[in-house]
């Protein structure tokens, strides 16, 4: 992955995990003293609006790693931090579409139903994202003893933890 593709995932995954669980803890574990109250927490607006305009920024990041990273590795056979990568990426879908639908659900079982599936598939995206990416630290660490890579390493694409690109191409029978 180049720096773009790499920090649009983890700052948009960084964001809208924050701010997801944020406004979790407001709506759902905070009560107003007000019992004529909308919301629970003064910020709790303008938290959810800064989920919602974060969560392009993920969206865009994953479609950017979609074939060159997720599709390259599994069809590759990479088997370092697979399971917490395939977690994230099966989370994906319905973590997304579950959040169009609550901007778009009319009536309350389907908004039910789609806030519960964003909920639960947004904290298991936030955990394996989390612990893929202390995984692929702690195999860079251990690899490099210093947890920094050489120019010559990053421009060879192993800053990844894989091999180039073109000989995961060549092992997909692509190269």
């Amino acid at each position: 992955m180049n720096r773009l593709e790499r920090w649009s995932v983890v700052i948009g995954s960084f964001l809208v995990t924050v701010t997801g669980v944020a406004y979790g803890w407001m709506k759902y574990l905070l009560r107003s003293d007000d019992p004529f109250a909308v919301i629970n927490h003064p910020w709790q607006p303008a938290v959810l609006k800064l989920h919602i305009l974060a969560a392009p920024v993920l969206v865009f990041g994953l479609g950017l790693i979609a074939v060159r990273h997720v599709v390259a590795h599994w069809l590759a056979g990479v088997s370092h931090a697979r399971r917490s990568g395939v977690t994230a990426a099966v989370t994906v879908l319905p973590m997304v579409l579950s959040g169009y639908l609550i901007q778009a659900a009319a009536e309350a079982t389907w908004l039910t139903i789609a806030v519960w599936t964003h909920i639960v598939t947004g904290l298991v995206y936030g955990a394996a994202f989390a612990g893929h990416q202390l995984l692929v630290r702690g195999r860079r660490v251990n690899r490099s003893g210093s947890g920094s890579w050489t120019k010559a390493q990053r421009r060879e694409g192993r800053a990844s933890g894989v091999e180039p690109a073109h000989t995961v191409d060549a092992a997909a029978g692509r190269g």
